[in-house]
Formats: structure tokens, C-alpha cells, sequence
């Protein structure tokens, strides 16, 4: 499995860019700040997200004075080659997405995970530790459909759910709820309860799995016998259903559903104390860092596929005995690399491209 060709269309600062990786090795983005590096793994990225690591807004993807941005990548999975297109179109109001595998409009966000499984690291993603709990969820989200793909309808429906609940009790704000309405929450409460029920599980047995490549990882990093524990924490105590119905009043006053799954955090313990609040900034890089590599093990050890990787300006994030340890542990395969100063003397890329030159 490879990416072997990337081309784009008034995407970012790009009117048109093109890059051939190397399908089995490493390539190296290299070339001043500002010049779109950044950009070409976010594009790739987008082709096996649907989304991207920079914004939450698909406009910002779209050049400056378009209306319209274009994606295209051909990969190959053994002797299949697989094309994927995604356009950006500007509209009145909103940027609509239309990805295409091999012509055909995926189902899910998995079913393109399932094509192009991808592990990124940014700068950002090293401080995933001590950022807030919405960051650690997105990470077990995607990790969760990187494993298993077939999970994808159950975060849809979960979404879903909580969409549907969300907008019940909006639009009961400010009036005294009927029974009739109160009854129609009981429903949405108890497929919310059942969904969530389920993804906790799932997201509990991914963390059991994942915990000890954790630990792995990080005193390889680190370079010392150190205790890495991480697990899921909920954000209630007890069942689902008594949790709610404890917080039902507050729902209806706030207007939106104030515990569940989307609610939840990764705990992550190291040497007995929480990590989140009490580790170095040197252990809490390390500790992410850990996490990316553990989940990109897990997907090749649950899958039998090695995800393609992406590094953005990482190794200026980090010390030089960081550095060379991060060398050592990285995967074999495919691997995309953006920097603006010189890489660890140990990296042997296979290709380097200046990206300032477009090719």
C-alpha cells in the first residue's frame, strides 16, 4: 500500500502542485516556512480524513479568490489502484465536499480509513497531552475507525443521536415541557443511552489494547524503565440512564446534553501521577508522541496494513536525544516529511523535493 501520485488545484496557496512520494520510503518536503508544506500533507490528509488537522473550516482549504478546490491521489493496495478525488466547491453560504474512491461516493469517513490509513504528527499533536479532552477524544475517534472500520456507523449514529437529543431540548428552552415532549426525550435518552453504551465499550477495549504499546513506546523515547497506564475515564459516575436523569434538569436549562461519550476523556497515569496535569512538558511530548506511534503499531498489528506517515516539522519540536530515539522507533514504510532546517543526521530520505518550485 502507497500514495504514488498527489496532484492539486487551488488548494491553499497552490494554484496547481504536483508530488510523486516514494510508495515504500521516505520523502522529504523541504524548503523555506510559508511556502506550502504544510499544506501538501493536509492535503493529503483530506483525501483520507474528508477533513482537516489544521481547521475546522473547509474554506480556509480553498485558494484565496476561488470558488472551487480539487485533491487528487492514486494509491495502490497490493495490485488495485485506487483513485481518490475530493473537490471543495465555495457556496453562498456554506463549502460542500464531494470525495469520490475510484468514482463511487464512500459511505462513511472509514470506508476511506479503510483505503488510506494515515497517522499524523504536528507540532500541535505533541501537546495533545496537556490540551483539553476534546483533542485525546478525536484522537481515540480516529484511532477507533482506523482499527476497525466497520465501526464507522456506530460513530454516525452516535453523532446522530446526540444531534437529535441536542435539538429536542433546544427547543424546549425557556418553555415548561409538555409530557408529550418530555416522553419524546425518554425515546432519544434511551437510543442515546444504548449507542453510547456501546462506543464506551468500544473505546474502552481500543484504550486495553493500546495501553501497553503506550508504555512501549514512551521509555523508548524517554530512555528510562518508566509506568505508562492509560485508560478511558467517563463523565459520570454509575449507569448512563441514572446519570442522566440526575442531569435532566440542567439539560433542559442549558439546552444541550451535559454527559456521555462526547463528554469523556483518556486518562493517561505515568509513574502514579496524571499526566494531563503533572508531567513536564519534555514527558507530555513524549507521552503524545507515544500515543501516535502505539496507534500506528495497533492499526498494523489489528489490520496487517502500515498506515502512511505523516511528519510535520516534528524533530524542531523536540531535543536532539528526543530526536534520534523518534528515528529509531519510527515505522518502515511510507513516510512524508516537511521541514525548513536540516533533519537529524540519521534520516536517509529517498526523496527530496522543494516544494517553493512546485514539483
Amino acid at each position: 500500500m502507497g500514495l504514488f501520485e498527489l496532484e492539486l488545484k487551488n488548494f491553499r496557496l497552490f494554484e496547481s502542485f504536483s508530488l510523486r512520494p516514494d510508495p515504500t520510503a521516505v520523502t522529504v518536503l523541504f524548503s523555506p516556512n510559508g511556502t506550502g508544506k504544510t499544506s501538501v500533507l493536509e492535503a493529503v490528509f483530506a483525501l483520507a480524513t474528508a477533513s482537516s488537522f489544521r481547521t475546522t473550516s473547509a474554506g480556509d482549504m480553498i485558494r484565496q479568490g476561488e470558488n472551487q478546490a480539487e485533491v487528487h491521489g492514486v494509491l495502490f493496495q497490493g495490485e488495485r489502484r485506487v483513485q481518490v478525488d475530493l473537490t471543495l466547491t465555495r457556496g453562498v453560504r456554506n463549502v460542500t465536499k464531494r470525495m469520490l474512491v475510484n468514482g463511487q461516493r464512500p459511505q462513511s469517513r472509514a470506508e476511506l480509513g479503510e483505503v488510506l490509513p494515515v497517522t499524523i504528527f504536528t507540532p500541535e499533536v505533541v501537546d495533545m497531552i496537556r490540551q483539553g479532552p476534546e483533542h485525546r477524544r478525536q484522537f481515540v475517534t480516529t484511532l477507533l475507525t482506523d482499527v476497525e472500520p466497520p465501526r464507522g456507523p456506530l460513530l454516525e449514529h452516535f453523532e446522530q443521536t446526540l444531534r437529535q437529543r441536542n435539538a429536542l431540548l433546544r427547543s424546549m428552552l425557556g418553555f415548561s415541557p409538555s409530557r408529550e415532549r418530555l416522553d419524546e426525550l425518554d425515546v432519544w435518552t434511551e437510543d442515546f443511552v444504548a449507542v453510547a453504551t456501546t462506543l464506551v465499550e468500544a473505546r474502552t477495549t481500543l484504550l486495553e489494547k493500546l495501553s501497553p504499546l503506550v508504555e512501549h513506546f514512551y521509555q523508548e523515547l524517554a530512555g528510562e524503565h518508566s509506568s505508562v497506564h492509560v485508560s478511558y475515564e467517563t463523565s459520570w459516575d454509575g449507569e448512563l440512564q441514572e446519570a442522566l436523569r440526575s442531569e435532566l434538569e440542567h439539560d433542559l436549562y442549558r439546552g444541550y446534553t451535559g454527559v456521555g461519550p462526547h463528554r469523556d476523556d483518556v486518562a493517561i497515569v505515568l509513574n502514579d501521577k496524571d499526566a494531563r496535569r503533572r508531567a513536564s512538558q519534555g514527558e507530555q511530548r513524549s507521552l503524545a508522541l507515544a500515543l501516535r506511534l502505539a496507534g500506528h503499531e495497533l492499526v498494523e498489528q489489528e489490520r496487517n496494513v502500515v498506515p502512511l506517515l505523516l511528519l510535520d516539522d516534528v524533530f524542531s519540536e523536540l531535543d536532539e536525544q528526543r530526536s534520534d530515539r523518534l528515528l529509531r522507533l519510527l515505522p518502515t514504510g511510507q513516510t512524508i516529511v516537511t521541514t525548513a532546517s536540516p533533519l537529524p543526521s540519521k534520516f536517509a530520505p529517498a526523496v527530496v523535493v522543494d516544494v517553493s518550485k512546485g514539483e
